[in-house]
């Protein structure tokens, strides 16, 4: 039968840096930073990063980010836009002149979102979805609603 008192007692901080020291912990920590960082660069494609959200550290406040940092918030990554200090209320999903969230390339018809700036503008040829119906965008740099100005309807 199991008893306690015959095992060797071990604190949570011994085992938290015998866990550290492990090589195979540490190559998993390396290629995660290693992951993040080609994602960030643009080397690793939207659909990739999308797929291994875990790989991304949460947003937080007050940290400085910078152009082209990904953090997953609420499930979903988020790619910052314009460099700033972060505060409580400017959350990624409500502070589109700051993020931009990293879609999954892999949908077709994404939902039509409004663009702010040059940033997250729509080109020639991206498609959305915009109430009920698809459309295609016919240029470059276009900030308009779909069916006011620059998309054409797809009928299917």
């Amino acid at each position: 039968m199991f008893d306690p008192t015959q095992c060797e007692s071990v604190s949570m901080a011994q085992a938290k840096a015998q866990e550290e020291q492990n090589p195979v912990n540490a190559a998993l920590r390396a290629t995660s930073i290693a992951f993040v960082a080609l994602a960030e660069s643009g080397q690793i494609d939207d659909t990739t990063a999308t797929e291994n959200v875990s790989q991304f550290a949460s947003w937080a406040y007050p940290v400085a980010y910078a152009v082209g940092n990904i953090r997953q918030y609420n499930g979903e990554l988020f790619r910052c836009v314009q460099a700033h200090t972060s505060q409580a209320d400017w959350t990624p999903d409500a502070t589109a002149s700051l993020w931009k969230k990293v879609g999954d390339p892999t949908e077709e018809w994404p939902a039509w979102s409004q663009p702010i700036g040059a940033h997250d503008a729509y080109n020639s040829g991206d498609k959305v979805s915009h109430n009920g119906k698809h459309w295609t965008s016919n240029v470059d740099a276009n900030v308009w609603e779909p069916g006011v100005y620059g998309w054409t309807e797809v009928t299917e």
